[in-house]
């Protein structure tokens, strides 16, 4: 009997979504290798690969069988992805255009040889990053570059600004996979794309108020209340647009944010709130290695970098991975509660990941543990293990649906206070 490999969902799926991995027609204790590959819009190749053993009836449920070593081990049902790994140094899995899925080639072969034996099975799977019916529509509407997600159907929906860091570019894929959930979600460019500025010199809020400005008007989104998300550098420009934009922004998630404004100076009006500084002497290896070379904002020469989150009128999410080593998140996470409760505020919600890195993505995107920093130049270490990574992934994104199904209902934002 011919060995198979089944893949459930069958031929296509999207990018969160769990996947239910088999294989059948095996001898009874086989030993197997299972390997996984997909190659990115660069060509870049990412890889993962684990030794298993088939059950007496020649059966293998990556559901219910450990894996006996290799990429990880123990008992990982999604582990062929997540623990990819680039065949670069320092490269990230990321998706840009995300009209086209990813392509997961995955093999059974004999054995638990290194170089692997026979072929025994192979099967080819489809990672979406767009649901049936989500709809893609490119914004270009006066200064304003972006892609806005619409979930299907003709309703209207809960609106969500999502801004990643220092990246550049356009970035859709978490926009895209959140509009899969039920959210009317804008992925907002503001340098090195089209006609922005190629680098991020400065920002001015103006162009992120006639964002927040389009979201609102727009028939298809839920007002008044609009959600931010953020990561590193977006992070900081989310919790400038909570405060100064504070109308209207009733739920922010902040993915390794820091309390302060960062890289350049932040403009709005007749407002100038300069970059925290760092000292880069302070790093001691050739990887990059950022989390002590900040300025404490805290201190007095600093503390003009402050931003004053306590204006913002909604809640707060922090999501801190422990091992950031781009900056001190745990650190800043702290200062914000301090700052909001001397202040009369609600206490944030701040959930704190273990072994977990800077990079907290979507489920199940392999976790860059160093890569180049795209306005440094130079390779940067992010931290994080990739087990650890993966499972706060996972929790990080079902946590954020439900803080911004719970806070974006529609209704008229509470005045959240202690006093």
């Amino acid at each position: 009997m011919a060995a198979t490999l089944s893949v459930e969902p069958a031929g296509r799926s999207c990018w969160d979504e769990p996947l239910s991995i088999a294989v059948r027609g095996l001898a009874p204790e086989q030993p197997v290798t299972l390997r996984s590959v997909l190659r990115d819009k660069k060509g870049t190749l990412f890889r993962a690969h684990a030794r298993y053993r088939a059950d007496s009836h020649g059966e293998l449920d990556l559901a219910r069988a450990p894996a006996l070593g290799g990429s990880f081990s123990g008992l990982e049902p999604m582990g062929l992805l997540w623990a990819m790994e680039p065949d670069r140094p320092f490269w990230r899995l990321i998706k840009r255009d995300v009209q086209m899925p990813f392509v997961v080639e995955l093999e059974v072969l004999d054995g638990h040889e290194p170089d692997g034996g026979q072929r025994l099975a192979r099967a080819v799977h489809e990672r979406h990053f767009m649901a049936p019916g989500v709809r893609r529509v490119p914004v270009r509407e006066g200064r304003v570059r972006a892609t806005l997600f619409l979930p299907p159907g003709k309703g209207q929906f809960p609106g969500i600004i999502d801004l990643y860091g220092s990246i550049g570019g356009l970035c859709e894929h978490r926009a895209s996979l959140l509009a899969g959930h039920g959210f009317a979600v804008l992925a907002l460019a503001y340098f090195q794309f089209e006609d922005l500025p190629e680098n991020l010199s400065d920002v001015r809020l103006e162009y992120f108020e006639e964002a927040l400005a389009l979201m609102l008007r727009h028939p298809q989104v839920k007002g008044p209340n609009i959600g931010l998300i953020g990561v590193s550098k977006g992070a900081d420009l989310c919790l400038s647009m909570a405060a100064f934009l504070k109308d209207n922004i009733t739920a922010t998630v902040l993915i390794n944010a820091c309390v302060a404004n960062t890289l350049v100076p932040l403009y709005y009006k007749d407002l100038f709130v300069p970059e925290l500084g760092c000292d880069q002497t302070k790093n001691k290896s050739g990887l990059m290695d950022l989390r002590d070379m900040w300025n404490n904002p805290l201190e007095e020469p600093n503390h003009q970098s402050l931003i004053p989150l306590e204006k913002a009128q909604g809640p707060f999410l922090f999501l801190v991975g422990m091992d950031d080593h781009n900056w001190k998140s745990d650190v800043y996470a702290r200062i914000a509660c301090e700052r909001l409760q001397a202040h009369g505020k609600d206490r944030p919600q701040i959930i704190y990941y273990a072994e977990t890195g800077h990079c907290i993505e979507p489920p199940y995107f392999p976790p860059p543990i160093a890569t180049v920093h795209f306005v440094l130049g130079e390779a940067v270490f992010n931290g994080g293990k990739p087990r650890a990574q993966s499972r706060a992934q996972l929790d990080a994104w079902q946590r954020i649906q439900t803080f911004f199904q719970k806070y974006l209902n529609g209704e008229k934002p509470a005045r959240h206070s202690k006093l």
